[in-house]
C-alpha cells in the first residue's frame, strides 16, 4: 500500500470516529507530501464544510466542568453550544451525559436522541441511550438497542456489559453470564466484567469458577476490595477457612473501612474457633457503622458463646431492621419472646427469600400410591439431629410413603449414621453443589407432593430454597425451634405443650399439634456403659453432682445465679458442665469466684462418642435446664440415659422444649411453673436421697413405656400428619390447623 493510500484510510477512519482534528491532519500531510492529489484536496474542503463542532477549547471547558461535578454548568455550556452548533454529536452527547448524572433522565434521553440523528453512527450515544433507557425501566427498549448496536459493531465490550447487567437485573442470570463471559473474551482487561461475572457464578453455586473471576478482577486491580470480598465468601463455602481470611484481609488492606469485609472476616474467625478475634470484629464493624446492628447482634451471640455476659443489655440496641440480615436464631438465647422472635423471622424472611415463583408445583399422584415426601437438610449423618430422627426414618411405612431424603452438607460417605439412613430412603440425593433454582427444579421433577425442612434458620442452612416451593406442601420440623416467617411454610409441627393455645398469633405457618411431644426420638440408641466412674470425670464419688450439657451460649447470669446458689447451699455438690471452649470456661470460673463460689465445683468435660456420652450421664444427679433456650436433643439424652432434667417452661417454642419432653416421659413435676419453684425443686431434690432415687426409678420405668421413646407409634402420628396436609391438598383446601392424636 502506498503512503498516500495509508494517509487516505487513516484520515477517513479519522473523520468516520467523529476525530475531525486528526482527519484535517492526516489530508493536510497527504497534501503536503502529493500537493496535485485531487481525492485528498475534495476531502478536505468537504471535511471543512461539515465542520459541525466547536473549537476544541469551549468542548475542553464542557468536558472540564463534567469530570469537576460541576454538571449543572457543563448543561448549561452544553445548551448554549447546541445552539451554536445544532449538528455536533459531541456536544449533544456531552450535554447528555451531565444531564444522566443529574438524574434528569427525559432532557437526558432527548440530548442523547439529538447526538444520533446528528451522526448514526456513534455508537457511544446508542450506549448511553440505552443506560438512560434502562434507568427510566424501559428494560425492553434498552434491550433492543443493545443487541442492535452489539450487531452493528459486535466487539464493542462496553455495550455487551451493559447488557449483561440488565439482564441481570432482569433475572435472567444464564444469558447475563453469557454476556459477561464475552465482555472479558472481547476485552480480558475489563476488571468489572470479571467482578460482575464473579458474583453471577457465584449466585449459581460455581464457586470455584467464581473464585477464579474474582482472581482475575483483583489481578487488574489489585486494590478492587469487593472483589476480595466476595472472593472470601466463595472461599468460606468451599472450605477453605484460611483462604478466605486471607482474601478478607486483603480487602482490608484495599479497604480499612469496608465494614462488610470486617463482619465477613468475624464469620469466618467462628468457624475457625478464635472467637475473641471474631467478637472484636464484629464490634469493630458496629463501630464504624453503628447503624449495622446485625454485627452487634453476632458480637453478642458470640460473646454467649464464651460466656461473656457484660454487654448482654445492649441487645436492646439490636431490635432493627438492619439486624434481619443476621438468622433469628442469634436473638433466642436474650429474650423470651416469642412475639418477638416472630417480628425477627419475618424481617429475616423478607431479606433472604427471593420473590414468590411464577408457577406452583402440581405433582400427578404417584402411579404405586404413595405419598412422596423430601427432607431436605445438611445434617444427615453423625449429628444431634440424627440422633433423634434416625428411628424415624427407619420405622416409615414405606408401602404408603416414598421417603427421599436430599443432602446439602458434608459428603462424609463413610459415615456410619449417613450409611444407615441411605438403607432407610427410597432415594439419597447430594445437592450441595446444585443452586436453588436447580433443586427446585429438581424436587418439582421428583414430583414431591411434600418438602420438610429440618434446619430452619440453624448454621448451614439454605431454607430460603424452600421460597421456590419445591413442593405443594412444605413443613418446618425439628430443625428451628420458631417461625420461618414466609408464606411458603404452609405447616409447623408443634405439641399443645411447646405451642399452646394462643400460641398460633406467633407462626406464619399452621400449627400441626402431635399428641405427647413433637420431638422425634429413637428407642434404638444404643448407650455405652460408662467405665470411668465419677473419679475418671474428676466427679467427687459422694457429693451431689448437677448437671448442664447445654450449649454454652444458652447460659445465661440468671441461671448461673440460681445453680451458684444452689452449690452454696449443698454442701459437697459441683457443677458439671461440657466444655466447649476454654474462654467459657475460664469465664464461668470467675463468675463463680463473683459469687462466692470455689471455682474448682465447676467440672468440665469435654465431648465423647455420642453411645459413650449416653452413659456417662448416669453419673450425675440431676440435670438443670436453661431458660430462654432449653435443652432439646440434651434433655432426650439426659432422659434417655436415665438422668431426669429439671425445666422451667418459658414463654417462646425454644423455651417449652423440655417442658414438653418430661411430661411426654412422666415426670410432669420436673417442668417448674417459675424460677423460684425450679431453685426450690433442685434444692429439695438434693437434699432428699430417697426422692432422687425414687425419681430415677420412675424414670427408668417410664423410659420404655411413656410415648417420648415409643419411636413407631410416634412415627404413625407424624405420617397421619403427612396424609392429612396431603388429603388437603388433593381436595383444594387451604393449609389450617390441626391435631393428630
Amino acid at each position: 500500500m502506498s503512503g498516500l493510500e495509508a494517509l487516505l484510510i487513516k484520515a477517513r477512519g479519522a473523520a468516520k470516529r467523529g476525530e475531525t482534528e486528526a482527519a484535517r491532519a492526516f489530508y493536510r500531510e497527504a497534501l503536503d507530501r502529493f500537493p496535485r492529489n485531487g481525492r485528498a484536496r475534495s476531502a478536505l474542503l468537504a471535511l471543512e464544510a461539515a465542520n459541525t463542532d466547536p473549537p476544541p477549547a469551549e468542548i475542553d471547558q464542557m468536558v472540564s466542568a463534567y469530570r469537576s461535578g460541576r454538571l449543572e454548568d457543563a448543561v448549561r455550556e452544553g445548551a448554549r453550544l447546541a445552539a451554536a452548533f445544532p449538528q455536533s454529536f459531541t456536544v449533544h452527547n456531552l450535554q447528555g451525559a451531565a444531564l444522566l448524572a443529574l438524574g434528569v433522565l427525559p432532557a437526558a434521553e432527548a440530548a442523547f436522541r439529538r447526538a444520533i440523528a446528528a451522526d448514526p453512527e456513534a455508537a457511544a450515544c446508542w450506549n448511553n441511550l440505552a443506560i438512560t433507557l434502562r434507568r427510566q425501566n424501559r428494560f425492553s427498549e434498552a434491550e433492543d438497542i443493545y443487541r442492535k448496536l452489539i450487531a452493528r459493531h459486535p466487539r464493542y465490550a462496553d455495550a455487551r456489559f451493559n447488557l449483561a447487567n440488565l439482564l441481570d437485573a432482569q433475572e435472567r442470570p444464564a444469558e447475563a453470564e453469557a454476556e459477561f463471559a464475552e465482555t472479558v473474551a472481547l476485552d480480558p482487561g475489563y476488571t468489572e466484567a470479571h467482578y460482575n461475572l464473579g458474583n453471577l457464578l457465584a449466585k449459581r453455586g460455581a464457586r470455584a469458577e467464581a473464585v477464579s473471576a474474582y482472581r482475575r478482577a483483583v489481578a487488574l486491580r489489585p486494590g478492587h476490595a469487593l472483589a476480595y470480598n466476595n472472593m472470601g465468601g466463595e472461599l468460606l463455602l468451599l472450605g477453605r477457612l484460611d483462604d478466605a481470611l486471607g482474601a478478607y484481609d486483603s480487602a482490608l488492606e484495599a479497604d480499612p473501612g469496608n465494614t462488610q469485609a470486617i463482619v465477613n472476616r468475624g464469620k469466618a474467625l467462628v468457624l475457625k474457633g478464635d472467637l475473641p478475634a471474631a467478637i472484636a470484629a464484629f464490634r469493630k464493624g458496629w463501630e464504624l457503622d453503628p447503624a449495622d446492628r446485625s454485627a452487634l447482634l453476632q458480637a453478642l451471640f458470640e460473646e454467649a458463646h464464651i460466656c461473656d455476659w457484660s454487654n448482654r443489655t445492649e441487645f436492646a440496641l439490636t431490635d432493627a431492621p438492619s439486624a434481619a440480615a443476621v438468622q433469628p436464631f442469634a436473638a433466642l438465647p436474650f429474650v423470651d419472646d416469642p412475639a418477638h422472635q416472630y417480628r425477627r423471622s419475618l424481617a429475616c424472611a423478607a431479606v433472604k427469600f427471593a420473590p414468590p415463583p411464577a408457577t406452583l408445583p402440581d405433582p400427578t399422584p404417584a402411579a404405586d400410591g404413595r405419598i412422596r415426601v423430601g427432607y431436605f437438610s445438611a445434617d444427615f449423618h453423625d449429628h444431634a439431629t440424627m440422633y433423634l430422627m434416625s428411628g424415624l426414618f427407619r420405622e416409615h411405612d414405606r408401602a404408603r410413603f416414598d421417603i427421599r431424603l436430599y443432602s446439602y452438607g458434608p459428603r462424609c460417605d463413610g459415615d456410619a449414621s449417613r450409611i444407615a439412613l441411605r438403607g432407610h430412603a427410597d432415594s439419597f440425593t447430594e445437592i450441595g453443589d446444585l443452586t436453588d433454582a436447580e433443586v427446585t427444579a429438581l424436587a418439582r421433577a421428583d414430583g414431591l407432593d411434600i418438602a420438610v425442612d429440618l434446619k430452619g434458620y440453624t448454621r448451614g442452612t439454605r431454607t430460603a430454597m424452600f421460597g421456590g416451593r419445591l413442593a405443594p406442601v412444605q413443613v418446618s420440623y425439628m430443625g428451628y425451634p420458631g417461625t420461618i416467617g414466609h408464606p411458603c411454610m404452609d405447616y409447623f409441627i408443634a405439641d399443645a405443650a411447646t405451642v399452646p393455645p394462643g400460641g398460633e398469633a406467633s407462626f406464619t405457618e399452621k400449627i400441626v399439634r402431635l399428641a405427647h411431644c413433637y420431638q422425634a426420638n429413637d428407642e434404638r440408641r444404643p448407650i455405652v456403659a460408662d467405665s470411668r466412674g465419677r473419679a475418671g470425670w474428676g466427679l467427687p464419688e459422694r457429693g451431689f453432682v448437677f448437671c448442664c450439657f447445654n450449649h454454652t451460649y444458652k447460659i445465661g447470669p440468671g441461671e448461673f445465679d440460681i445453680w451458684m446458689r444452689l452449690l452454696d447451699q449443698v454442701e459437697g455438690s459441683v457443677l458439671w458442665l461440657l466444655r466447649s471452649n476454654r474462654w467459657a470456661e475460664e469465664n464461668l470460673r470467675r463468675e463463680a469466684g463473683l459469687r462466692g463460689i470455689d471455682a474448682t465445683r465447676l467440672v468440665f468435660s469435654a465431648g465423647v462418642p455420642h453411645g459413650e456420652h449416653l452413659g456417662r450421664l448416669a453419673l450425675a444427679d440431676l440435670f438443670l435446664d436453661t431458660f430462654a433456650v432449653n435443652a432439646h436433643t440434651t434433655a432426650s439424652d439426659a432422659l434417655w440415659g436415665g438422668l431426669p432434667v429439671l425445666t422451667m417452661p418459658g414463654r417462646q417454642f425454644a423455651a417449652r422444649v423440655a417442658g414438653s419432653l418430661v411430661r411426654a416421659v412422666g415426670l410432669p413435676e420436673l417442668a417448674a411453673p417459675d424460677r423460684d419453684a425450679y431453685e426450690a425443686t433442685a434444692l429439695a431434690l438434693a437434699h432428699d436421697p430417697r426422692g432422687m432415687r425414687h425419681l430415677r426409678q420412675r424414670l427408668a420405668a417410664n423410659r420404655l413405656t411413656s410415648p417420648l421413646f415409643r419411636t413407631v407409634p410416634y412415627t404413625r402420628r407424624v405420617e397421619a400428619a403427612f396424609e392429612e396436609m396431603h388429603r388437603r391438598r388433593l381436595t383444594g383446601l387451604a393449609p389450617d390447623h390441626f391435631e393428630v392424636p
